[in-house]
C-alpha cells in the first residue's frame, strides 16, 4: 500500500514538473513571438516611410502591409505596363522566378525568412488596375 502511495506521489510530482516546463516554454515562446511581431511591425513601418519608392527601372513599391498572421504583402506598380496590352502570364512567370531567388538571398528579408512568413507580391499596372499576385511560402525560399 505504501509502495502504491509513493508511486502516486512520484507521478504527481513528475506531472507537476512537466506542467511547469510547459508553462515556462509557453511563456518564453509567446514572449519571443511578441518580440518578432514588434520587429516586423517596425520594419514594415520603416518601409512605408520610404514609399512610394522606385526599386528598379519601371517598378515602384507603393506600400507594405501585414494582412494576416505571418504574411507580409508588398504592393507594387509596374510603371510601363497597361493591363489591356500586357501578356500578364509571361510577366507573372518571370516575376515569380526572380522573387523566389530574391527571397532566398535578400538580407532585408532575413526576419521574414527566420520566422516563416509568407511573402505576397501584389502587382498593379500604371493605371492602378490589378495585374496578378505572387505568393511565396517558406518552403519555397528555404
Amino acid at each position: 500500500m505504501k509502495s502504491m502511495r509513493k508511486q502516486n506521489i512520484l507521478l504527481l510530482i513528475l506531472i507537476g514538473i512537466a506542467l511547469a516546463f510547459v508553462a515556462y516554454f509557453q511563456f518564453y515562446l509567446a514572449e519571443n513571438a511578441d518580440e518578432v511581431n514588434t520587429e516586423v511591425v517596425e520594419l514594415v513601418a520603416k518601409y512605408n516611410k520610404s514609399c512610394p519608392l522606385n526599386i528598379q527601372e519601371g517598378m515602384r513599391l507603393d506600400s507594405v502591409s501585414l494582412p494576416e498572421g505571418r504574411v507580409v504583402q508588398y504592393n507594387l506598380t509596374l510603371l510601363n505596363v497597361v493591363k489591356e496590352t500586357a501578356d500578364i502570364n509571361v510577366i507573372q512567370e518571370e516575376m515569380e522566378k526572380s522573387l523566389i531567388s530574391t527571397a532566398k538571398a535578400n538580407p532585408g528579408l532575413k526576419v521574414f525568412r527566420e520566422n516563416d512568413y509568407d511573402l505576397i507580391y501584389h502587382y498593379s499596372d500604371k493605371k492602378k488596375a490589378f495585374l496578378f499576385e505572387v505568393r511565396i511560402q517558406p518552403d519555397q525560399y528555404k
